[in-house]
């Protein structure tokens, strides 16, 4: 696909993934147009983090996802759209769900009617791997069974579900990808590597974190940008899902005990309960297969683990007193 000169919009692109989407579609040649989350400080998120943000190929829109007037108008003119708009934070959905069912499945409905209303080309819906919950076997591909093991999850799995919905009854050229677990820079410390590297970097002696034991598919943003951009590239697909990953399955643990050889800090990991799920809600397994992916559009991820994390916190090493490390627990 030639991106040159096609009008996109990128919702949730003041978020994490969506700032790095903006910058590698500006870096093909794509008009895009970044409609990021309204607030009174006319702050952009992440977007702001982007060198040089606002080149003339980018044009910024704030809103809320949830204003089907306000989307129509973001998605009127464009080709093709990447949703990424969503509320992602785990443990504030057990606070507050029903925020999580506003934005992640209303917000996806305004979106889905917008799209069909303009009639797109394509839309990239990106789903989460936390649709389906603990594993039953590894690796997971797109047919594993979807379990709700937290109101995110189950915000998420509606969503899924409303573009499978649109697809089969409007026909809207609509592809889903439910990326793992992407870490990089310009990451929350809400996030397990982030969190684990701005104490470490800090110099903390004693790093809070959740459970350490569950073992998750860690893949660069980089990657998962770039398999969101092969998706869309698809000639054909819509109605499809498609998983995103490494197919590597490394503990909590592990990860954290790399982060913290990385930094030269010998720290001990220590319990935070603050961050620890429910008992039957904690997702102790998700490894990804990419078959799907790989086969269909030849994507590949190109960034190992421990190149992925040196990136990352050469990046957090530059921004820490952009993070709040002293509001950690222990």
């Amino acid at each position: 696909m030639n991106w040159n000169g096609t009008e996109v919009l990128v919702t949730g692109a003041g978020g994490f993934i969506g700032s790095h989407l903006v910058e590698e579609l500006v870096r093909r040649g794509a008009k895009v147009r970044a409609f990021v989350h309204y607030n009174s400080r006319s702050d952009w998120g992440q977007l702001e983090h982007v060198p040089d943000s606002a080149p003339a190929s980018v044009e910024v829109v704030a809103g809320d996802v949830r204003d089907p007037f306000f989307v129509r108008t973001a998605v009127e003119g464009c080709d093709v759209v990447f949703h990424l708009a969503a509320l992602i934070p785990i443990p504030y959905s057990y606070l507050a769900p029903q925020s999580f069912i506003e934005t992640n499945v209303l917000g996806t409905l305004n979106v889905l009617e917008a799209c069909r209303a303009g009639g797109v080309a394509r839309l990239v819906h990106t789903s989460t791997s936390e649709t389906y919950g603990t594993a039953q076997r590894v690796p997971m591909d797109e047919t594993h069974p979807v379990q709700a093991q937290s109101p995110y999850a189950a915000s998420k799995i509606g969503a899924d579900k409303l573009v499978e919905s649109y697809v089969r009854s409007y026909g809207l050229p609509a592809v889903t990808v439910r990326p793992f677990n992407t870490f990089g820079p310009r990451q929350s410390a809400r996030a397990v590597v982030p969190a684990i590297a701005v104490q470490a970097l800090a110099r903390r002696k004693r790093i809070a974190v959740g459970s350490i034991e569950p073992v998750r598919d860690f893949s660069y943003v980089a990657d998962t940008v770039c398999g969101l951009v092969a998706a869309a590239e698809l000639d054909d697909g819509a109605g499809e899902v498609f998983n995103l990953g490494t197919g590597e399955g490394v503990s909590v643990g592990e990860v954290g005990k790399m982060i913290l050889e990385l930094c030269g800090n010998g720290a001990a990991l220590v319990l935070d309960e603050q961050r620890v799920r429910p008992a039957s809600s904690e997702v102790m397994q998700l490894v990804c297969d990419s078959t799907r992916l790989r086969t269909r559009t030849g994507w590949k991820p190109e960034v190992a683990l421990r190149e992925g994390l040196e990136r990352t916190l050469e990046y957090i090493a530059r921004h820490l007193d952009e993070y709040k490390a002293d509001l950690y627990s222990v």
